[in-house]
């Protein structure tokens, strides 16, 4: 197998920038499966504890070959971005020799190890295993929107004040990812989809028994933090199963779950509150949560790197050979690289990347949207229409209905982007997965125009009336389960090799406004009335329209011009 130096051809653009154009055999594309595209990111590479720089990327944790290993001269190479770097050890051509002494564990062909060999059926179980993790701690966030007034009474707060047990759980969402992915590349999945659930299990008896707001408060952000694994595990463990060219129904679940679980959250709560107390919506979370960490207990370990890492260790014992390793183990970041990557980075691409700063800006607004729903509805069902917390929960159904029609249509769309791929000969543009967002834009704004002028006043309750904003949930859920899928592959594609930073900027960015909306929701629909209160929504939407069919256009040259961009 020819080295991928060997078979490239190389422009150099100045001492430290090559632009390569890599040939059909410049990588060992015969030991892929065919499942798996070579040329979209491989998700389960360790991008935030693996030194880049250094050695560049590898295939080595989706390779397959007969022997177990490859040659690490053969195996590494640039970072795709618009100007490829170099890897520093193969610009060095006495590291590059070495090199060929260096053997990279791979999976053997059939390797029962290998989780993508396992049986379908047991890889579905783990894949439905991660949607209800995330559906849970999604579902924890909004459940207390069931019985905000009980707290209310009993803290003699402000409506403001008890908004914040959602805010908190958000920001701490926003946070547990960045300290819990590193972690997780580092000592593999499996510990933390464990140990965490544990700690966030027991941090719900402090909700339910707090005698104060701020025990509340606090309590409310650490089950974010903690509770944040399945953010930060559920889309690796589904890479690490399904191939890239296979795992379509399956991501299409993983991005309907955050946006699924909130909606449950006011239905359960609000029954729960008003017939036994608020304290009990914390007992019931936490029974759910309990049952979920005992499956999330069943997941085995996933990660490619961490079993590879294990096998090597084992090879190096039995052999005696010190040349057996993996890309992770000889290339791993320091302790002050990885905090630069996770801390620093996000923000600095937040800061120079558009692409980045208004897709994940877009993508967040309609999360923090589905927030404001929460708060609302409570003033458009309790205040104008006098029903109880149960039966106003009962409205977000139409929210799920929007979702569930939504996992019909995400499917097709990614079996749209590999037809895309095939018509242009196997490689399609990262533009190519906009075509979701450019369906699904267009319904937000009618969902927030629909909900704000058919409520009261403009129609006054009585009768069904009561199906007009309740609709509007509906085409609500559909475009916001469709943009946010086309948004979250986008951001993948147009930034492969900075997946880890690019994805934690999003967190980052959709925290924040998840986190901003309840505070001020509620009294921006008593100010300007619901009408008026939905309309600016609808409009702030209908602003962001063109945002997805400007980068169907000019995305492509957009990324010509960033350092970090494919």
């Amino acid at each position: 197998m020819a080295s991928p130096l060997d078979s490239q051809t190389t422009t150099i653009v100045d001492d430290h920038h090559v632009v390569l154009s890599p040939s059909a055999d410049a990588r060992p594309h015969d030991h892929i499966p065919a499942s798996h595209d070579p040329d979209r990111p491989d998700l389960s590479f360790p991008f935030t504890t693996t030194d880049t720089e250094r050695g560049g990327f590898t295939d080595e944790y989706r390779t397959t070959t007969k022997t177990g290993y490859i040659t690490a001269d053969l195996a590494l190479r640039p970072v795709p971005s618009h100007l490829h770097r170099l890897p520093h050890v193969l610009a060095d051509p006495e590291k590059a020799l070495r090199l060929k002494q260096v053997k990279l564990v791979t999976w053997l062909e059939n390797d029962p190890e290998d989780p993508r060999n396992w049986s379908n059926a047991y890889k579905w179980y783990i894949t439905f295993v991660c949607a209800v993790s995330v559906v849970q701690i999604a579902f924890a966030t909004a459940i207390i929107a069931g019985d905000f007034s009980g707290v209310m009474k009993e803290f003699h707060v402000s409506e403001v004040v008890v908004a914040l047990t959602v805010s908190l759980m958000i920001v701490g969402f926003g946070v547990g990812p960045l300290i819990l992915a590193p972690l997780s590349e580092l000592h593999g999945r499996r510990p933390f989809w464990v140990v965490p659930s544990l700690i966030y299990i027991l941090f719900n008896i402090p909700c339910a028994m707090a005698k104060n707001i701020g025990t509340l408060l606090v309590s409310r952000f650490l089950c974010g933090f903690f509770g944040s694994g399945p953010f930060a595990l559920a889309g690796g463990t589904i890479a690490d199963i399904w191939d890239n060219n296979e795992r379509g129904f399956a991501v299409a679940l993983f991005a309907a779950a955050p946006y699924g679980g909130p909606v449950l959250g006011p239905i359960v709560g609000g029954f729960i509150g008003e017939n036994i107390g608020w304290r009990w919506i914390f007992w019931v979370n936490m029974i759910f949560a309990g049952v979920v960490a005992c499956l999330c207990a069943t997941v085995p370990e996933t990660y490619a790197p961490a079993i590879l890492l294990k096998r090597a260790k084992r090879l190096r014992a039995e052999t005696g050979d010190p040349h057996i390793t993996t890309e992770q183990e000889l290339f791993r970041k320091s302790l002050k690289e990885i905090v630069v990557e996770t801390a620093i980075r996000p923000f600095q691409m937040i800061a120079t990347e558009p692409i980045l700063t208004l897709m994940s800006g877009y993508a967040s607004l309609i999360y923090g949207l589905l927030y404001a729903f929460f708060f609302s509805f409570p003033v458009v069902f309790v205040e104008g229409y006098g029903y109880s917390d149960g039966i106003t929960g009962l409205m977000f159904c139409s929210v799920l209905i929007g979702v569930a029609l939504a996992l019909f249509v995400t499917p097709r769309l990614e079996k749209d982007y590999l037809r895309r791929a095939a018509a242009k000969g196997g490689h399609a543009e990262p533009e190519d997965r906009l075509v979701g967002m450019m369906i699904g834009c267009w319904f937000i704004p009618i969902g927030m125009f629909i909900f704000g002028w058919t409520s009261p006043p403009t129609v006054m309750p009585g009768g069904g009336n009561w199906v007009g904003p309740c609709s509007a949930g509906i085409p609500f859920g559909f475009g916001m389960v469709v943009l946010y899928f086309s948004a979250n592959a986008y951001l993948i594609d147009a930034f492969p090799g900075y997946v880890a930073s690019a994805l934690a900027a999003k967190i980052v960015i959709r925290s924040g406004l998840g986190a901003a909306t309840p505070l001020f929701i509620t009294a921006m629909f008593h100010n300007l009335g619901n009408g008026w209160a939905a309309s600016v929504w609808g409009f702030i939407s209908l602003a962001l329209i063109p945002i997805p069919f400007c980068f169907y256009r000019y995305g492509k040259w957009i990324r010509s011009k960033s350092k970090r961009a494919a």
